[in-house]
């Protein structure tokens, strides 16, 4: 009876010292998680990197034009991307669109409408993503040892796109110290998100335009840190595979690459984290995207999803849909509401590409809308970044002066009408 309960003892001592070096675990720092795994468990050592604010930076656009956007189409534009998700299965994705054209302080008069914060809550904090999705979603925020990993993927409830999540939280203002609480701990915050990212972080991946825009923004101007197995990476790495392919390669038909490649040479001119030939090269590679443009570009304005084909595809256009267009358009008036005029085509091919991008968006039913959301928020941030307006800051002085209205919403669609929409 005594050796039974000197082992039932022994037993219990394991499970608490088991528990508590597990509740230990949870609640230490990355850099103390990062001792523990080089000393006990053999893992070859990930460096964390000491990130020098807790405002994110943020890179400026560079010009205002009342005379191409006037306050009335702005805010036309702006009417219409609206978070208009309910607040039931609201979709990762969407929600990251939104959060980062609008920013975390964003409110609206109508009711219905998502504001900055509670999207940020949503992104940020397991318990909401379960109030909105039940329990039969597993929530996107996971636990790792050395942080919080955001899972991504096409999977119902999860991040679309590697590093989205923290490329639009970081756009969208949020702060290194805001809280992330994930399934099982609490104590998080978006500064264990980052480091997370730094250490699973591998050149070969397959998307890296969100990555290269969330390190720009936080660790500039380190120009290299340590990844996990004490791999050694730089910015100048980062530019060099947004470069490689063909242009055409990459989300949103090869833009979100030129845009991240642009952000970097901007953070660059401020904080010197390219080398002289790495930035020479991205240089070169934006200046031949702004000739493709500049002979690409339809007689109305628009850019198609062939836009890399130069003249060529103005003369033997591509048989793409629609919206290829409106992705086109918006994500290159995005990036280069940011660049130099020296990588500007002629001012008059921007007027007629802002013409057109404001008349198809203007033109966009309720359902064209929820359809096309994510790409309709580019819209909306070229058009402000060309106005050098905030869209939160523009919208609140707007609804000052013109007062949400109910009565002048747009109905929802009949299941009739839907339906015939569709085919």
């Amino acid at each position: 009876m005594k050796k039974q309960n000197s082992s039932l003892s022994f037993g219990l001592v394991q499970v608490v010292v088991i528990a508590a070096f597990g509740a230990s675990w949870a609640f230490q720092s990355v850099e103390a998680r990062s001792l523990i795994e080089e000393e006990f468990l053999h893992q070859e050592p990930f460096v964390p990197v000491s990130v020098p604010r807790n405002e994110p930076l943020r890179v400026q656009p560079l010009y205002d034009r009342p005379d191409w956007i006037t306050d009335e189409d702005l805010a036309a534009v702006l009417l219409k991307i609206q978070p208009p998700f309910s607040r039931k299965e609201m979709k990762p994705n969407h929600v990251e669109h939104a959060l980062r054209t609008w920013g975390i302080d964003a409110t609206f008069q109508n009711p219905e409408i998502v504001s900055g914060q509670e999207m940020l809550e949503f992104l940020t904090d397991s318990a909401k993503f379960m109030e909105s999705w039940g329990e039969e979603v597993r929530p996107f925020l996971e636990d790792k040892p050395g942080g919080v990993e955001v899972k991504w993927g096409p999977e119902t409830g999860r991040s679309y796109h590697h590093d989205h999540w923290l490329a639009c939280v970081t756009e969208a203002g949020a702060t290194l110290d805001t809280p992330v609480y994930a399934p099982s701990r609490r104590h998080s915050t978006l500064n264990d998100v980052l480091q997370e990212a730094m250490r699973d972080f591998r050149l070969d991946e397959r998307e890296i335009e969100w990555t290269a825009m969330g390190f720009g923004l936080w660790i500039s101007p380190h120009k290299t840190w340590i990844g996990s197995g004490g791999r050694k990476y730089s910015f100048d790495l980062i530019v060099d595979r947004l470069m490689r392919g063909h242009k055409v390669l990459g989300v949103c038909v090869g833009t979100h690459r030129v845009y991240s490649l642009m952000l970097l040479i901007r953070l660059d001119d401020e904080f010197d984290i390219l080398s002289d030939s790495a930035r020479e090269q991205a240089y070169a590679y934006l200046e031949s995207i702004r000739d493709l443009i500049t002979a690409s570009q339809f007689e109305d304005g628009h850019w198609s999803e062939g836009w890399h084909r130069g003249a060529e595809e103005v003369t033997d256009p591509t048989d793409g849909e629609f919206y290829r267009s409106i992705i086109a358009t918006g994500h290159h008036l995005e990036w280069l509401s940011i660049a130099p005029p020296e990588l500007h085509p002629p001012e008059e091919k921007i007027k007629k590409a802002v013409d057109w991008i404001i008349d198809v968006t203007k033109q966009q039913t309720r359902s064209d809308v929820k359809t096309r959301f994510t790409f309709l928020t580019h819209v909306g941030s070229a058009l402000c970044n060309w106005r050098q307006v905030r869209p939160a800051d523009f919208w609140r002085d707007w609804q000052k002066q013109h007062p949400w209205d109910p009565s002048q919403d747009e109905p929802e669609e009949s299941e009739e009408e839907a339906a015939l929409e569709s085919h």
